[in-house]
């Protein structure tokens, strides 16, 4: 029963912290479209029927029924038709009736006395500003959130602590990994070296780190090695002589190498038959900008590759293929996780806590960088708008032509329908695969 309570509660952090999130997304566009003098009639959290609301000054601010993103209703999105001072209806056909209602409702918004206080009457820079506000307010989320998790928390690391000591040697290739009484002892265990002893030097080499200690072992198959450890608070002085063992190369992604004909490769390097502690190491503020970094690129490379991992998602929960843990995810997929990370009972609360706020920075992360693409509904798409109309004045200038006027972004809405529908079946597929092959931590 307490697993279960735990894990619900975790679906309920991840839930409430991605409604903030959403909040705060739409604050970093109402702050500088208000300091712009737009006119914002409101600004809503969720969609559907208004549950709560409460005017304060000429906007109106609630939350509506379905908790599914928010919005921030500003004046004049969309221009008047061109040649027009107002919009009017249209009945030559679907698309340019989707259009004219986009322009029908956006000058529906501009009331008596408002007229220049319009969202497409700004300045290029001043749209960009208020469309990258949003995402922007996510990239902050999320480097503030990485800082708490690196600089507070801090991470799991390698440390110079001993884990585990092997008893034996086995090659890498054989299809038992249990010791039998013909396979040698491990050189550590030989030297007796213990699990919980911290390595002082090797060779006479004062050890700072895992990776330095493991690079001298290699290095040295067949060459006694001077050891120095710490247990117990006293040194002890050993001798091991790492042995000449066959290992797995791993790619750069922790993956197995293989050669061109799909078999595993393998290397001969020297092996005393240890394994790392990990221990918790706060980082320094230097960190996490790198982090946030790395963790832009790989969202950026899950995007770029969508249509590809969308048929990896669609394999995997129509299929028998695993999801790649590194693939996209769902609500429902995120919230699963975060309901894993808070029922781990065996974990501390601070590393179940550390897990949950490195999740919802990722999520952050991902709210940034999806919502740069430039195709609308997204902000992306109004910052590409923004930018063009910009482009074809500055050429009319140059060539000393009439002035070409707002760029009409309303006839992208025919384009945008298509985004719109095809965000939604993935969605869909996310939703089922989240549920029948879901990415597991456990």
């Amino acid at each position: 029963m307490e697993t279960v309570l735990l894990y619900i509660l975790g679906i309920v952090i991840i839930a409430v912290g991605i409604l903030v999130s959403i909040a705060l997304h739409e604050v970093g566009h109402l702050i500088p479209a208000k300091r712009f003098g737009v006119y914002v009639g409101q600004y809503m959290i969720g969609f559907g029927p208004t549950l709560w609301s409460r005017r304060r000054g000429e906007t109106e601010y609630g939350i509506k029924a379905i908790p599914a993103g928010g919005y921030i209703s500003m004046a004049g999105m969309y221009p008047p038709e061109p040649g027009a001072t107002a919009a009017r209806n249209s009945s030559t056909g679907f698309m340019q009736t989707l259009a004219q209602d986009a322009r029908t409702a956006s000058q529906d918004t501009v009331l008596p006395g408002m007229e220049e206080r319009v969202f497409y009457k700004l300045a290029t820079w001043k749209r960009v500003i208020i469309m990258l506000g949003g995402p922007f307010m996510n990239l902050l989320i999320g480097i503030v959130l990485y800082a708490v998790v690196l600089c507070g928390f801090g991470i799991p690391q390698l440390s110079t602590t001993l884990g585990s000591v092997n008893e034996c040697v086995i090659p890498a290739s054989s299809e038992s990994q249990e010791c039998t009484s013909d396979d040698p002892l491990a050189p550590a265990a030989e030297a007796g070296i213990e699990p919980g002893d911290r390595f002082v030097s090797i060779d006479g080499e004062a050890i700072t780190s895992w990776e330095q200690a493991t690079e001298i072992i290699r290095a040295n198959p067949g060459v006694p090695l001077a050891v120095v450890v710490e247990r117990d608070g006293e040194q002890l002085s050993l001798e091991a002589t790492p042995a000449l063992a066959e290992r797995y190369v791993y790619e750069d992604d922790n993956s197995i190498a293989e050669d061109a004909d799909g078999n595993r490769v393998t290397e001969e390097v020297g092996f005393l038959g240890i394994g790392s502690a990990y221990e918790t190491v706060q980082q320094p503020v230097t960190a996490v900008l790198p982090t946030v970094a790395d963790n832009v690129v790989r969202v950026g490379g899950i995007i770029v590759n969508l249509p590809q991992r969308l048929i990896d998602v669609w394999n995997a929960a129509f299929g028998e293929e695993e999801r790649d843990p590194n693939g996209p995810v769902g609500l429902v997929g995120v919230g699963r996780l975060a309901g894993e990370i808070t029922s781990i009972d065996t974990a501390p609360v601070a590393d179940r806590a550390s897990a949950l706020i490195q999740l919802l920075a990722s999520l952050n992360i991902a709210l940034f960088v999806f919502n740069l693409v430039p195709l609308l509904p997204l902000d992306g798409g109004h910052v590409a708008g923004a930018v063009w109309e910009s482009l074809r004045r500055r050429v009319a200038k140059i060539f000393k032509r009439p002035d070409p006027g707002p760029f009409d972004i309303a006839r992208l809405l025919p384009l945008t329908m298509v985004v719109v529908v095809l965000l939604g079946a993935m969605t869909v597929l996310l939703v089922y695969a989240d549920i029948v092959k879901p990415i597991t931590i456990l």
